[in-house]
């Protein structure tokens, strides 16, 4: 083996090694030292108070019913409008791949805050509206609550949870149910001992990997939970080293320990799922045929149905905060309403110099920190497909590493990292903590995109003198433009509305647009929110529309 590659796998293993390991080492480290200002001085101490705190029980059952239950939600839905999209004749089934996809692009936290303005018991649209209508003394709804909570975080996987369930689904041989019925056996019965049994890895796999989204979750609890006063793992970690006079940062480390052991078995409960899908192979070289099923009178309900879940997951969030923009208060839409818009917020938004600077940093982040972020995952995923050397698995495994981490407690480790250095309360250390995290959102493309290229072309390259570093540059990498195109843009938007490493690592001075959303929504500012909101989607979207420009065009250059 060259070892020139044998170098540059070892160098990529220790810069990829700090930025990943690093921080779980100082979380593990935190959790038995007596303070910040006390490190290397150690205690059981932490562990002690975290366990025995009367209150941790009540709030691990909030988080048990919180986690499942919005992952049973997601799955559900999930498995239905695959089941619509993939084997019956229901029209408009464009309204999936957008229902699969644009969900995505709006901000946890902003999707949290329009539900807050649509159902909130005082002054909610939705409440309002109905106590005008029906002279109600109070609001129905209450999205202040567990309920609430399960049914915006499920909305929010829900596209994920699809995007696993329906290639499965799709792929289904028809044949095995037509079988089941053709010995007897009734529709119910064949859904439960033939088509359920054979998607039983793609339904595990989207309920575990729901399971590890809804344990990372922060936005949903930070938004509607806490003004209920229903408490979840992340929040109560957040409260620990955020609320008071003296945070107990070693506590919150102790108790992140066992959210971090819990997501690393999830993980490999994830990973062994997705990996035994050879023994439920239902597509072989010949009988197999798609088939479509008829809906009959049920095909135009069923799609006012999804019509109605498109408008209420992808709609109705921005159109809420775009409307909360122009409006001095809580108004049921109106002639009133429409009367009083102005650009009020807008301009007390855009001449307020907290929130000009958390545009300023979301930018940098957005663009230097995707910048660096494909630079390194450019290299590592070169030696993870080409060079494939003896190191290469291990490198993998570390790029993977902390993204598998929740991430309120994978930023305290990071604090931990920073709190003795220069970087911390630096936009540099908030820089360091999103590349590290967000790592394989650029590997990942790239690694499918070097699959594509031919080991001849590498190889005619070397033969005509060129050096690894240099065929990398001439060569390779301007076949690979679309696919360093569509990871940047998916770091960047990644960068700019990220939440949960922000609220652990942001300090005055380093403030990102989601910490400010955030602070917006404590003061009961929802007009500035919403405002400040509808510039990161918009931001967002610019971002998304020039990538996919882009990628048109040098696509169409390298073909």
């Amino acid at each position: 083996m060259d070892t020139r590659h044998q170098g540059l796998t070892l160098a990529l293993i220790l810069i990829v090694g700090v930025l990943t390991v690093a921080p779980v080492a100082m979380l593990a480290l935190g959790s038995v030292s007596e303070g910040l200002d006390a490190f290397g001085q150690f205690t059981l101490a932490k562990y002690a108070s975290a366990y025995t705190d009367p209150g941790l029980w009540q709030v691990l059952g909030n988080t048990a019913v919180f986690v499942v239950g919005s992952t049973l939600l997601a799955t559900a839905l999930a498995l239905v409008l695959a089941y619509l999209n993939t084997r019956t004749d229901i029209p408009f089934k464009f309204l999936f791949g957008v229902l699969a996809i644009v969900p995505m692009m709006i901000p946890h936290v902003l999707f949290s805050v329009s539900w807050a303005l649509l159902a909130n018991p005082s002054n909610g649209l939705m409440n309002l509206a109905l106590m005008q209508v029906f002279g109600l003394e109070q609001g129905p709804f209450n999205i202040y609550s567990m309920p609430g909570m399960i049914l915006v975080e499920g909305l929010l996987n829900m596209p994920v949870a699809y995007l696993i369930i329906a290639p499965a689904m799709a792929s289904f041989d028809v044949s095995l149910e037509e079988s089941s019925r053709v010995f007897g056996a009734g529709t119910w019965r064949t859904l439960v001992r033939i088509t359920l049994p054979v998607l039983r890895p793609a339904i595990l796999a989207a309920f575990v990997l729901g399971v590890v989204r809804a344990l990372a979750s922060y936005a949903v609890p930070r938004v509607l939970g806490m003004p209920g006063q229903v408490d979840v793992l992340a929040t109560y970690l957040y409260e620990m080293i955020s609320v008071g006079f003296a945070p107990d940062y070693g506590k919150a480390a102790a108790l992140g320990m066992s959210a971090l052991a819990l997501a690393v078995v999830l993980i490999w409960l994830y990973r062994r799922l997705t990996g035994e899908g050879s023994r439920f192979v239902t597509i072989s070289s010949r009988g197999w045929r798609p088939a479509v099923v008829p809906l009959g009178r049920w095909r135009l309900p069923l799609f006012a149905l999804v019509a109605l879940l498109s408008f209420v997951v992808i709609v109705l969030p921005v159109a809420v905060l775009l409307y909360t923009s122009f409006v001095p208060y809580a108004m049921v839409p109106g002639s009133e309403a429409f009367a009083q818009m102005s650009l009020k917020h807008w301009h007390e938004v855009l001449h307020d110099a907290t929130s000009l600077l958390a545009l300023r940093n979301s930018l940098f982040l957005a663009v230097v920190g995707a910048t660096l972020g494909v630079l390194l995952s450019l290299f590592v995923a070169y030696v993870i497909v080409k060079l494939r050397t003896r190191g290469a698995a291990l490198l993998e495994t570390l790029t993977y590493l902390s993204f598998s981490f929740p991430g309120i407690v994978i930023g305290i480790g990071f604090m931990w990292f920073f709190v003795q250095t220069p970087l911390y309360a630096t936009v540099t250390a908030l820089l360091i903590g999103y590349v590290a995290t967000y790592l394989p959102y650029g590997v990942r493309p790239l690694a499918s995109a070097f699959v594509q290229v031919h080991d001849h072309l590498e190889e005619s390259s070397l033969v005509c003198g060129a050096s690894h570093l240099t065929t990398l540059r001439r060569v390779i990498a301007p076949l690979l433009v679309p696919g360093i195109v569509s990871a940047w843009i998916l770091m960047a938007t990644m960068f700019l509305r990220e939440l949960t490493l922000s609220v652990v690592l942001s300090r005055p001075g380093s403030e990102v647009l989601a910490v400010q959303v955030l602070s917006f929504a404590d003061d009961g500012l929802w007009g500035q929110l919403s405002a400040l909101g509808i510039l990161m989607i918009a931001i967002s979207t610019l971002l998304v529309v020039g990538a996919h420009l882009l990628g048109r065009r040098f696509g169409a250059r390298a073909g």
